[in-house]
């Protein structure tokens, strides 16, 4: 278990013991030693803190739960901290054994609420209507086509802040990240999609004699039932396989790049000087993709490539005023569309200052 892990139950386990109604003046005073240790100590903390003070619902799903425990996002396994960092010398009343001694205590990281919804502006809605109704029209003449002449194509495509799944006339899946683009064409010999913008996830129905091509920026992702991503960037492309296998082959820079095999659980990234391949455990992996369930994750990234993935999914802009606050360090699950709750988690836990506008929000450093 990596240290951001271990941080996060340990977070966890002394939210469940303040707000199980036992709580002294010693037991603040560690919690304020085990605080001061550490900033990713601080972050993982009041994030936590901030789903449980900012969803009401949260005390209703813990009906019939023993006082201490905090109910999780679907999942009901019970966990311990038991080796977690902690400042407090060990006892029978530390974070570590009330864990270990509570049989049942859900994992409060995977704790998630559905964001308010603002409400849709009207002038979107003739546009969104018109858009689907296209692309309906294509996926009818592309299946007639098919009928035909073995030939189906189709579009879709995804806006900003939505994801999409699509049902493939194969019987593939595919599941579009906001702002994204494909163009699909199907004959008897092969299933071929092209991704023109954004990212993809791909549920492949198996045809042994029909591979599953998808292809972007020259290169070629061929795979014949399996699950796997392909990310469009404006230098680079990225592969992240979580069943099954996956051939990369294509072209960059000028030069022909070697054929590479991605067993479940590789993140190939290509970009200008070829390929670099990451073998990762397949629930690792998966990480990558969490999107589809609404959470970006990060494991000790630069706040600069937070905002990017946050800048992907939504339409208010997350800027970034000098290099300090870009090269801020930053770790864990937060949903895409709370910008809001990401930017006062980051307010309360670094030295970061927002500046806020209708269109956008400035992070100076203070």
């Amino acid at each position: 278990m990596d240290d951001s892990r271990k941080i996060e139950r340990t977070a966890a386990a002394w939210l469940a013991r303040r707000e199980g109604g036992q709580w002294g003046a010693q037991d603040q005073q560690a919690l304020e030693a085990w605080l001061a240790g550490s900033t990713a100590h601080r972050v993982a903390f009041l994030r936590l803190q901030a789903a449980w003070n900012e969803a009401a619902r949260l005390k209703a799903l813990a009906a019939g739960l023993a006082p201490g425990s905090v109910p999780g996002r679907g999942q009901w396994a019970g966990w311990a901290a038991a080796g977690a960092p902690r400042a407090e010398p060990a006892g029978a009343d530390d974070p570590p054994a009330l864990a270990a001694r509570t049989h049942a205590l859900p994992d409060l990281r995977a704790v998630s609420f559905a964001p308010r919804r603002p409400a849709p502006r009207p002038a979107r809605w003739p546009r969104a209507l018109a858009a689907g109704f296209v692309l309906a029209v294509a996926g009818g003449l592309g299946w007639g086509a098919w009928q035909l002449g073995g030939r189906q194509e189709a579009a879709y495509a995804s806006a900003v802040g939505k994801v999409v799944e699509v049902a493939l006339a194969d019987g593939s899946k595919a599941t579009l990240s906001s702002d994204s683009r494909l163009q699909v064409r199907m004959d008897r010999g092969e299933r071929h999609v092209a991704l023109l913008r954004g990212e993809a996830f791909f549920e492949v129905a198996h045809e042994a004699g029909r591979p599953f091509v998808v292809e972007a920026d020259g290169h070629r992702a061929v795979a014949v039932g399996t699950r796997y991503a392909v990310r469009r960037d404006a230098d680079t492309l990225r592969v992240v396989v979580t069943e099954g296998r996956v051939r990369l082959d294509g072209a960059g820079g000028g030069r022909n790049l070697p054929v590479s095999l991605l067993p479940a659980g590789s993140v190939a990234t290509v970009g200008r000087n070829g390929v670099l391949v990451r073998s990762l455990p397949p629930e690792e992996a998966a990480r990558y993709v969490e999107w589809r369930s609404g959470f970006l994750v990060f494991d000790d990234a630069p706040l600069a490539q937070a905002a990017a993935e946050f800048n992907r999914f939504n339409t208010r802009r997350l800027e970034l005023a000098d290099p300090a606050v870009a090269q801020l360090r930053i770790g864990g699950h937060f949903r895409w569309s709370g910008l809001d709750a990401f930017v006062g988690l980051l307010e309360q836990g670094f030295p970061v200052r927002a500046e806020r506008h209708p269109d956008r929000i400035v992070l100076h450093s203070r």
